[in-house]
């Protein structure tokens, strides 16, 4: 509960943020029934710098192609369509009971890492929240290197098609019988936390969002907070950045990342999409608890629509996730969804 509540010495700050609840003509959205009008406004606008998507896929397959018991719980190798064309495989991780299960998408440049199969400690989100009673499906890129991804027919920016990729995820877990569609999540840390904060916005059926330090908001002080690469929000056809890292004169914005700049936007807006679903965190280097003062706005909209606690962030010192820091996601998940 405390990690909800804004800190006395950020509380009401507002910075130089565009007010997500200002209309683009400048008159305010002073009541909750407004609020679809300014969402759908929202969505227009960055689906319209970022590029449009295909129709979501209407049922896309899952299907199970090896199976094995480990733990507490059932591990299957799973083969899912998450684009036009494309299928990739991914693990599911089921836990002992007879469900329906909540569940939880969990996306990263691989997926052994998401269930405890990789080197890199505390990311093994799947395994620990499987552990904790939730169904989860770990993806990896879908296809190609995640600094050149494959998007196939989708012709969106790279962190739009992620996006694009979590929404046919959802409703391909929501189709299996052990899972409550009503209760299904998403998280990533770092690459996979703009993931599942783009996946989580752009697609309202996920119940709760997460993140562990991705960058929340647009910081060209930040090389890690790199949203300007052609990889994610910064791929131009026909310009090319001469080398990766931050912008500058020499080495300029591109793509929907320049032309978002130049509007004044900023990732505040995405995180307005959620609500009012509850949104979580998990701050490290590169979201300390100054990054309260974009998630106030995101407080102000969740106010608005008359709630309040749906909004949370924790802090630690270093990019990776830490025991910790992985407790308070599987309590965040567990809080929000664990009930039926």
């Amino acid at each position: 509960a405390p990690l909800f509540q804004v800190p006395t010495e950020l509380a009401g700050r507002l910075g130089d943020y565009r007010s997500p609840l200002r209309f683009e003509d400048g008159s305010r959205v002073t009541t909750a029934a407004q609020w679809p009008r300014r969402r759908a406004e929202i969505l227009r606008a960055w689906h319209g710098v970022m590029g449009a998507w295909p129709a979501v896929l209407a049922d896309p397959k899952l299907e199970t192609i090896a199976e094995s018991r480990r733990e507490t719980f059932t591990q299957r190798r799973v083969r899912l369509d998450v684009a036009p064309g494309q299928r990739i495989e991914g693990w599911l991780l089921v836990p002992d009971g007879a469900g329906p299960f909540p569940a939880v998408v969990v996306p990263f440049y691989e997926p052994e890492t998401s269930v405890g199969l990789g080197a890199r400690p505390h990311r093994d989100f799947a395994r620990q929240l499987t552990r904790a009673g939730f169904v989860t499906l770990s993806i990896g890129t879908p296809v190609g290197d995640a600094r050149v991804p494959e998007r196939g027919v989708v012709t969106a920016q790279p962190l739009s098609y992620y996006a694009y990729v979590a929404a046919n995820c959802w409703t391909a877990v929501a189709s299996l019988p052990i899972v409550d569609p009503a209760r299904i999540g998403i998280v990533g840390h770092s690459y996979g936390g703009k993931w599942s904060m783009f996946g989580g916005a752009f697609w309202d059926k996920y119940a709760a969002v997460a993140t562990s330090d991705p960058g929340i908001v647009f910081d060209e002080t930040r090389t890690n907070v790199n949203y300007w690469e052609p990889w994610y929000l910064g791929f131009d056809p026909r310009v090319q950045r001469p080398a990766p890292g931050l912008p500058t004169a020499d080495n300029p914005r591109t793509g929907a990342y320049k032309v978002l700049r130049e509007q004044g936007r900023d990732l505040h807006e995405v995180h307005a999409l959620i609500a009012p679903r509850p949104f979580f965190v998990s701050g490290g280097a590169e979201d300390p608890p100054s990054r309260w003062v974009a998630l106030n706005h995101l407080v102000a909209v969740n106010r608005l629509l008359g709630h309040a606690d749906r909004v949370g962030m924790s802090n630690r010192s270093t990019h990776d996730p830490t025991p910790e820091s992985n407790a308070q996601i599987v309590a965040f998940f567990r809080h929000f969804l664990g009930r039926s």
